[in-house]
């Protein structure tokens, strides 16, 4: 079952990554009227909350930038950003990285359970590392279905 949920989170991965490699730098810093973040932040954010939900949640230390957080943690928008984000490319790197990185650090640790019960801005309550990497895919989803939205309204 381990490896059934690895490969779905690498096929979830690919389709980010085909659609972060498909987006032209300089249309990824417009916010559509009507959202608040754009599409550079949607993919960093999905880099960041990824991480936290395999390694923060277990104490672990998260091995992103750690710019990462200020650009990219919940609550946080472009309107807001000091300095200057990572590009596209940075970013994709950094889902790469993780990516291998998180395959060779949750298998034999799906049932590991978390020092204290993650729970999310919905009030669902995760206790384990396989509840909370598989949310991480619905999360991804979310993003990914946000970041069309905004790359349709902008070609429009």
């Amino acid at each position: 079952m381990e490896q059934t949920i690895l490969h779905h989170m690498e096929t979830v991965r690919s389709i980010t990554m085909k659609s972060i490699e498909t987006i032209r730098e300089e249309i990824a810093d417009i916010v559509p009227e009507g959202f608040n973040n754009n599409i550079r932040w949607n993919f960093g954010h999905i880099a960041f909350v990824q991480e936290r939900l395999v390694y923060s949640v277990l104490g672990e230390k998260m091995s992103l930038p750690v710019e990462y957080e200020n650009f990219f943690g919940p609550g946080t928008k472009p309107a807001d950003w000091q300095g200057t984000p990572p590009t596209l490319k940075e970013i994709c790197s950094v889902l790469v990285v993780q990516t291998e990185r998180i395959k060779g650090f949750v298998p034999e640790r799906f049932s590991d359970k978390l020092p204290t019960p993650f729970t999310n801005r919905m009030g669902i309550s995760f206790h384990t590392l396989g509840e909370t990497l598989l949310f991480s895919f619905y999360h991804e989803a979310m993003h990914m279905e946000t970041i069309k939205r905004i790359y349709k309204n902008i070609s429009n």
